[in-house]
């Protein structure tokens, strides 16, 4: 069932479109304006077809020979015995378009002007995001800023304070009080005077 799909739509792709483009082209070199005419017939007809098969796979892809019949019909339009493209462009597309034309160029019509004030109105919108982003983004990176350049005030002012406080000099070492002073002045006449009493002992002794 895949196969047969996908084989389907390569004949459609081969026959309906390669084939027919490449015809066309060499009736636009040739300026043959009866195979440019045919062709021109060929083409509206085809996009027709397209359309309508974009529906008809959805709804009649399950009926048998459902793609065998479209590649018939294809054909169909290509040959040049049936020249069934210029057949239903003569009986039914030429005088369908003809009597609705002025409705479908009216409906063309607003349905442009209809596109362009959506443009307009979606591309407004648009600029206004872009613009309300824009202003944020500034904001928070302003934000960013200032608070990264706090940071880095902060961690200058840390450095600086360890800076000073390893590079101080140690006070001297406290001068000496004035007790140890007089405990040091008075132990010295103490020392002496028991020095004098121990040689005046041993003198009286030899004596």
């Amino acid at each position: 069932s895949y196969q047969l799909i996908m084989k389907g739509h390569f004949l459609l792709l081969v026959f309906g479109t390669l084939y027919p483009a490449y015809y066309s082209y060499k009736a636009v070199k040739s300026k043959d304006i009866k195979e440019y005419v045919k062709w021109m017939m060929y083409w509206i007809i085809f996009a027709l077809f397209t359309t309508a098969e974009t529906f008809t796979d959805i709804f009649l892809c399950w009926f048998p020979f459902y793609y065998e019949l479209k590649i018939a019909f294809v054909a169909w339009l290509l040959s040049p015995y049936t020249k069934g493209s210029s057949l239903l462009y003569r009986k039914f597309v030429h005088p369908t378009l003809s009597s609705k034309e002025k409705e479908i160029d009216d409906c063309l019509v607003q349905a442009k002007d209809r596109s362009y004030d959506a443009l307009v109105h979606f591309g407004k919108r648009g600029l206004n995001v872009a613009a309300t982003a824009a202003v944020m983004a500034a904001s928070k990176g302003q934000g960013a800023l200032s608070e990264r350049l706090r940071s880095f005030s902060m961690q200058d002012l840390t450095t600086i304070r360890g800076e000073s406080s390893s590079g101080t000099v140690s006070p001297p070492p406290p001068a000496p009080s004035v007790s140890a002073r007089t405990s040091s002045k008075q132990s010295h006449p103490k020392t002496s005077k028991s020095a004098s009493e121990s040689i005046g002992r041993s003198g009286q002794c030899k004596s």
